[in-house]
């Protein structure tokens, strides 16, 4: 590799190092941000996540809110415990099979999972809006590689 290709090759990897890292800051910084200024201010991110993860559309298991977020089904309780005490999830037990514990939302927590998805929606609608037809599919096409390098490379769970 000639040096000029060498310096190029490196400027490249600084500046993409660079632009990942201040991304992902950035995404959880302003979404905590507007998520607080929605009047979301006794949650954490993971708290909220979690949330998202049980989801408005009836009941899911606590495996199955463990699984989708890959965690512990023990760091899962200590989370739903917290929520429950703050309002925002109740358990049940599956009336067919008493073993097995559902994990819901209350009508303050539907009301945190709304917010919540609404800032994603205005986040790529502002990502989007500018784009054409032809740039979208070209950053659908970047972002999926990047997302299949990391979990190729560093594991967890393709949604895609």
């Amino acid at each position: 590799m000639k040096v000029e290709d060498k310096l190029n090759y490196e400027n490249s990897r600084k500046v993409i190092n660079d632009i990942i890292v201040e991304l992902f800051k950035n995404i959880l910084t302003i979404e905590e941000r507007s998520l607080r200024n929605r009047g979301i201010r006794d949650l954490s991110m993971t708290e909220i996540h979690t949330i998202e993860a049980i989801g408005i559309n009836g009941s899911k298991t606590m495996s199955e809110v463990a699984e989708a977020l890959d965690i512990t089904m023990g760091t899962l309780t200590i989370s739903i415990t917290r929520l429950e005490n703050k309002g925002y999830v109740y358990r049940t037990k599956d009336p067919n099979d008493r073993r097995v514990v559902l994990a819901s939302l209350t009508k303050k927590g539907e009301l945190v999972d709304k917010i919540h998805r609404n800032f994603h929606d205005e986040m790529i609608d502002h990502v989007m809006i500018d784009l054409k037809l032809d740039e979208d599919q070209a950053l659908i096409s970047a972002l999926k590689n990047i997302n299949e390098f990391f979990l190729r490379e560093y594991g967890g769970t393709n949604v895609y």
